[in-house]
């Protein structure tokens, strides 16, 4: 593949440390075993530009899912001059970290090659070439193949890499119930890439999920797509913290859900007070369209639920009340740095005397990291796994 400088993309505005990279070997895998069936749709772009005699202004039909910062999606636009990208990505700091990188990727500006789009018929209709980063998750993988299998060209051909230590037999067999024909690449530098084709004739979307649980009383209906954390489920942290709901700020009027996952703490919240006005925020698109169902399942209107990287978009010190249960890994990398980040997050939207509850596994010792984030903080429990903390914005 001709000469693409994966080592200058940034993770910016994620977390960014010297373990964690903007770009891996399965990137350029993916690239190079995708370099014929992207030269033939550049010079097919070409050829439909010239006989229109004028610059073409509609989507192309290569279509990247699941980008990390940038590196599929640019690595494509500037070695073979694409234009028209479609790109799907889950992750709101990987939507921002890639326009960023757009900017830096070379002497010109590439932001005008690509276009965010969210999963569905507008990112797929018509697309000849997927390029995907291979999801942890199969219930997302399943997803996402009958995704491109009902709304992509019949001729589609699916290059979906990833590192050998997180690939499972299991995603040839999900891939299989979308696409007659899968086979797997040759290994190189631990990675791998399966190229699917021959989308099955009368694929469909997969639905939402739901469960209904009965506990915590009065019970939810929890909904889910496949790329949500922890599915229809209820986490066990999350419970612990439903536990002392009650104590949380009693006169807050404004209450902020910090990585709401499938919308349960929200929802739960937002039913037992319901003069609260909640906001449930993620920057997952699957998480927030999850969240969205959830409400509307259980009828809690009191929610905006809201798609943002860490509170962004939310002002200081509007907020009483802040309900976390942070990850505890970046990706695949057990790392302490996206807590952190929430953590300072929440203690800038607070007002004065706001609370933060927070639930984490108990080994992980934030109580020093919280107090420098917002302010004095106490244990309100802990079980076996599990410690529940208060902080108060000083």
């Amino acid at each position: 593949m001709p000469e693409f400088s994966f080592d200058a993309l940034r993770r910016h505005p994620d977390v960014e440390a010297d373990n964690l990279f903007a770009a891996d070997a399965s990137d350029r895998l993916i690239l190079d075993e995708a370099l014929g069936a992207l030269e033939a749709e550049a010079k097919a772009a070409r050829a439909a530009k010239a006989a229109a005699s004028a610059k073409t202004g509609g989507p192309g039909r290569v279509v990247v899912i699941g980008d990390s910062y940038g590196a599929l999606t640019l690595g494509a636009a500037a070695v073979l001059d694409l234009r028209g990208i479609r790109v799907h990505q889950d992750s709101r700091a990987g939507e921002l970290a890639l326009a960023e990188n757009a900017r830096r990727a070379s002497d010109r500006d590439l932001g005008d090659r690509f276009e965010n789009l969210p999963l569905g018929p507008e990112l797929l209709t018509g697309a000849r070439v997927v390029l995907m980063q291979l999801p942890r998750s199969l219930a997302e993988l399943d997803e996402l193949a009958h995704a491109i299998a009902a709304w992509a060209d019949p001729e589609v051909v699916v290059y979906a890499g990833g590192r050998l230590k997180h690939m499972t037999p299991a995603m040839n067999e999900v891939l299989e119930r979308s696409f007659g024909r899968v086979t797997a690449t040759l290994a190189r530098q631990k990675s791998r890439v399966l190229v699917a084709s021959e989308p099955h004739p009368h694929a469909e979307p997969v639905a939402m999920r739901r469960e209904f649980h009965a506990e915590p009383a009065p019970g939810l209906w929890v909904c889910a797509t496949g790329g949500a954390f922890a599915g229809t489920k209820i986490d066990i942290g999350t419970r612990f913290l439903l536990e002392h709901l009650g104590e949380m700020r009693p006169d807050a009027r404004t209450a902020v859900d910090l990585g709401c996952g499938t919308g349960v703490l929200s929802a739960y919240l937002a039913r037992a007070r319901p003069e609260l006005t909640v906001f449930a925020t993620d920057q997952s698109a699957a998480a927030v369209e999850s969240a969205r169902a959830t409400m509307a399942a259980n009828d809690v209107e009191n929610v905006d639920v809201v798609r943002d990287d860490a509170l962004s978009t939310f002002d200081d010190g509007g907020a009483d009340l802040v309900l976390l249960n942070p990850p505890f890994h970046q990706g695949s990398t057990v790392h302490a740095g996206i807590a952190l980040k929430l953590f300072q997050a929440a203690g800038r939207v607070l007002a004065p005397g706001g609370e933060l509850w927070t639930v984490f596994n108990s080994h992980l010792s934030y109580r020093a990291a919280l107090q420098r984030a917002v302010g004095e903080t106490r244990q309100v429990a802990r079980n076996a796994k599990f410690t529940v903390m208060v902080s108060t914005k000083r």
